[in-house]
C-alpha cells in the first residue's frame, strides 16, 4: 500500500504519498492509504514505526511535509475545520480531564461541530446523543461522573462521543491499550460493527487478524506490506518487522491467522 501498491479507493479519506519530518527526522515516508468505504483497516508496526503520526495526518492534526491527505478528493488542509469535524471522528489513546463532567457531558461534546456557538442543543443533537449512548450501552450511565469510570468505560464513552458526531470516518489510536482482554474484545466488536470507515492503530496482531478487513504494516515510517490479515500476517513478515519468531496458524472458515509467539530473534 505504499506508492503504486496501494489498494484502490474512491471517495472518502485518502493519504497520497504522505511524508512527515519532525525535528529533521523522517517519521513517515511516502505512505499511501486508501480505505474502502465501510471497511476496517488496521495500522500495525513496532513502537516508533509511525502509526500515531499517520493517524494524526489523516485527522488533519498534523500537516504532511510532502504528499496530501484528501477527503472526497479535496485536500484536507483546505477544508474548514468544522467541515472536517463533521466527517472525521478521532479516538486517542487516553483522554483525561480535570473538569467535573458526566458521561452525558462528554458525549454531548461530539455535537459541537454541528452547532453554532452559544446555541442550545437541537432535537437532532439530542437524538444523536441518545443514539450514541444506546449504541455503546451507556444509556444507564449518562449521569455518572467521568472520574468514576474504569479505563474500558472511558474508552466506550469516547467512542460514544465520536458517534455523536455522526462521522463517516473513524480514526482510533491504540484504543485497546491498558484494557483487559474482555474489554479489548468488547470494544473492537463495537467499533467494527459501526457503519463507518475505520482506521485503527493496533499493537496486537491477533486482534488485527480478528477484526480488520485489511492491514497496513509500517516499519521505520514506510509501508512494508498491505492486504488482508491472511495475506500479510506471516511468520516471515513478523520475523522481519518485529524481530520475533512466530507460529502462524489459519483458523475458522475465513482462514484468519492466529499468531503464537515463540521468542525473539538474535
Amino acid at each position: 500500500m505504499s506508492g503504486a501498491g496501494a489498494a484502490a479507493g474512491g471517495d472518502g479519506l485518502r493519504a497520497d504519498r504522505v511524508s512527515r519530518r519532525t525535528d529533521g527526522r523522517l517519521v513517515l515516508d511516502d505512505v499511501v492509504l486508501a480505505p474502502e468505504t465501510g471497511s476496517t483497516v488496521g495500522v500495525l508496526g513496532p513502537n516508533g514505526s509511525g502509526k500515531s503520526t499517520l493517524l494524526r495526518l489523516l485527522a488533519g492534526l498534523l500537516a504532511p511535509t510532502a504528499g496530501v491527505v484528501t477527503l472526497d478528493g479535496s485536500p484536507l488542509a483546505g477544508l474548514p475545520r468544522r467541515t472536517v469535524a463533521r466527517r472525521l471522528a478521532v479516538v486517542e489513546q487516553q483522554v483525561d480531564t480535570q473538569v467535573e463532567l458526566t458521561v452525558l457531558d462528554v458525549v454531548r461534546l461530539g455535537r459541537v461541530p454541528h452547532r453554532r456557538a452559544w446555541t442550545p442543543a437541537s432535537a437532532d443533537d439530542d437524538r444523536a446523543v441518545r443514539a450514541a449512548l444506546e449504541r455503546t450501552g451507556l444509556a444507564d450511565r449518562a449521569g455518572q461522573r467521568w472520574h468514576t469510570l474504569s479505563g474500558g468505560e472511558r474508552q466506550r464513552v469516547q467512542i460514544a462521543r465520536a458517534l455523536a458526531q455522526e462521522p463517516r470516518e473513524l480514526l482510533l489510536d491504540e484504543p485497546t491499550n491498558h484494557l483487559d482482554i474482555h474489554h479489548q474484545l468488547d470494544l473492537l466488536t463495537l467499533v467494527t460493527g459501526l457503519p463507518v470507515t475505520t482506521v485503527v492503530a493496533l499493537h496486537d496482531l491477533n486482534l488485527a487478524a480478528m477484526y480488520c478487513d485489511r492491514v497496513v504494516v509500517l516499519r521505520a515510517g514506510r509501508v512494508v506490506a498491505g492486504g488482508t490479515p491472511a495475506e500479510i500476517l506471516t511468520e516471515r513478515l513478523i520475523a522481519e518487522v518485529y524481530g520475533v519468531r512466530a507460529d502462524v496458524r489459519r483458523e475458522g472458515a475465513g482462514g484468519r491467522p492466529h499468531v503464537r509467539f515463540l521468542g525473539t530473534l538474535g
